[in-house]
C-alpha cells in the first residue's frame, strides 16, 4: 500500500499534512471544531509511532518528551476519577 502523506517534490505547492506531536498513546481529532471540524474520534497510535485521521488528514506523531508551549490539548480531556 503506497504512503498515505507523500512527500512533495522540493518546490512544489503541494499541500502537507498537518503534523501534531503528542506524548500518549490514546488521542482524540474534532478536526479543530467550529464549522470546519469533523465528530469527535478517538485513535490509538500503534507500533509505527504516528496515526492518520480519516477525516482531516491530520498525522498524530508519538514523542518521547514532554512537550510545553506547542503541546496537542485533547479536545476532550478525560478526568481520572481518583
Amino acid at each position: 500500500m503506497p504512503p498515505r502523506h507523500p512527500v512533495p517534490a522540493p518546490g512544489s505547492a503541494e499541500l502537507v499534512p498537518e503534523e501534531i506531536a503528542v506524548t500518549r498513546h490514546r488521542v482524540a481529532c474534532d478536526g479543530g471544531g467550529g464549522a470546519l471540524g469533523h465528530p469527535l474520534v478517538y485513535m490509538e497510535i500503534g507500533d509505527g509511532g504516528f496515526v492518520d485521521c480519516g477525516y482531516c488528514d491530520r498525522r498524530f506523531v508519538l514523542v518521547a518528551d514532554r512537550l510545553q508551549d506547542n503541546e496537542y490539548r485533547d479536545p476532550a480531556p478525560r478526568h481520572d476519577a481518583h
